[in-house]
């Protein structure tokens, strides 16, 4: 045999010695390998989350609700006679004051009434006076006396019944306010003027920020608490709650809340949206991370806790309140661990490396 035909049959031999050796000798699998207790040194570490301490304090709640703004006061003012309007004293948008004529209406009918009624009582005075002193005398019979002051408190009585008519041809501000509306021009007749419109006033000093509450939300607003109301043009105003419906609107199942608010500016209008802050009665609360806030695997809302042992809890709570950052939250013991970071990667009844983090500390509002 020639040098190349040996060097072949070596490498076949060593090539089917090589393939037997995978049947005959051991070796391990990477499934072996995984199934062998891992060094001591490579245990598996707990979990690392952070935790924070809470406090427990009494918390204001604030219940914000949607409403708008409602003149104290608006009445339409109405011609109590008939006559010609004359004399027109306001113009839409003008300010008057509580007495102040508005209009006049003229009735030369009424003026003539007055005038004899005026006359009578003096006739009838005069009377009284020239027979006093021959009656008191026993000149006349004194039943005269007492017929003729009779005869002047009826002539009286019948002049303030003329002077009143009169006056009912003056229309006045029955309360300082606004003139929101002018219905009439000057000129317009007569005697159908009886009842007719003259003008529509806003008292708009206080002004009222009304809303609506739910019956849920009911018992813990109460009369003369102090409320802000935010406007919508960027406005905010301090007042205080004056009424509070005892019964509900039959067709929204709400309560009427009245906020009054100083307005002797003017500056806030009738009828503009406004967001109305309302004081609830305090109550022992939490304040934490929103980010905390959880559900369990049941659905439940609450915060992941550790224990004393660093074994993960779960603990319902209630939001009483949402801010920004940050909830109040009812249910929760005071100083307790809550998971601030992490709650979502651990389950209950797992050990964890708990790390503190600055308590969760709180101003009571």
């Amino acid at each position: 045999m020639n040098a190349s035909r040996l060097a072949a049959i070596g490498l076949v031999a060593a090539a089917g010695l090589w393939i037997a050796s995978g049947h005959f000798l051991p070796h391990q699998t990477a499934e072996s390998r995984a199934g062998l207790p891992a060094p001591e040194g490579e245990a598996k570490k707990p979990f690392r989350v952070a935790v924070a301490m809470t406090n427990v304090i009494p918390h204001s709640r604030k219940l914000t609700i949607a409403g708008r703004t409602e003149a104290d006061k608006r009445v339409t003012v109405t011609a109590r006679t008939g006559g010609v309007l004359t004399d027109l004293k306001v113009k839409r948008g003008m300010s008057v004051q509580k007495g102040e004529i508005i209009a006049v209406l003229s009735d030369e009918a009424r003026e003539a009434q007055v005038a004899q009624a005026q006359a009578v009582v003096t006739q009838k005075r005069t009377e009284l006076e020239a027979k006093r002193t021959l009656i008191l005398s026993g000149t006349l019979p004194r039943l005269q006396l007492v017929e003729l002051e009779a005869q002047l408190k009826s002539a009286e009585a019948a002049l303030a019944v003329a002077q009143a008519e009169q006056d009912r041809g003056v229309v006045r501000a029955p309360w300082s306010a606004v003139v929101h509306d002018v219905a009439v021009e000057v000129g317009q007749a007569a005697f159908s003027m009886a009842g007719r419109e003259i003008a529509s006033l806003v008292a708009l000093d206080p002004m009222l920020a009304v809303v609506e509450v739910a019956e849920r939300q009911l018992a813990g607003i109460k009369v003369d608490a102090v409320a802000e109301v935010r406007l919508v043009t960027g406005e905010r105003a301090n007042g205080k709650i004056r009424f509070v419906a005892k019964t509900a609107s039959p067709t929204t199942r709400t309560y009427r809340v009245e906020v009054e608010l100083p307005n002797a500016d003017g500056k806030i209008p009738d009828g503009i949206t406004a967001e109305v802050v309302v004081p609830l009665a305090p109550v022992l609360a939490t304040r934490v991370p929103r980010s905390a806030v959880t559900f369990s695997s049941a659905g439940d809302l609450g915060l992941r806790v550790v224990d004393a042992n660093d074994v993960v809890e779960f603990t319902p709570v209630g939001v009483i309140e949402d801010e920004q950052s940050y909830m109040w939250v009812t249910g929760l013991p005071d100083r307790t661990r809550v998971i601030v970071q992490g709650q979502d990667f651990v389950r209950e009844g797992q050990t964890v490396d708990a790390v503190g983090v600055p308590e969760l500390t709180a101003v009571a509002k």
